[in-house]
């Protein structure tokens, strides 16, 4: 018997609510799925084919790390108050 036919099954035994709770479930676990189908460009280059995991270099992992410092306000990040200030900036 198959995961799916022997999840059907269990799921006929449950009462309307529980049932109603398992069939949320599933939406999760398709977004969940969905999610995973749309990851950032960054993590699909960098995740192993065959385990899954993900293999960053020193200089990606330093760049999420200052990434997160910034975010938490452990570093001082500069607003910009438009694109174009930004761009001045960047031409620097």
């Amino acid at each position: 018997m198959s995961n799916a036919e022997l999840l059907i099954k269990e799921i006929k035994t449950l009462p309307e609510d529980y049932a109603i709770e398992a069939l949320d479930f599933v939406g999760y676990l398709k977004e969940k799925a969905a999610r995973r189908q749309k990851e950032c460009p960054v993590c699909a280059e960098h995740r192993d084919p065959v385990t899954g995991e993900l293999n960053f270099n020193a200089e990606t992992i330093a760049a999420f790390k200052e990434g997160d410092a910034m975010l938490n306000g452990e570093i001082p990040a500069k607003w910009h108050n438009s694109i174009e200030d930004l761009d001045k900036m960047l031409e620097l």
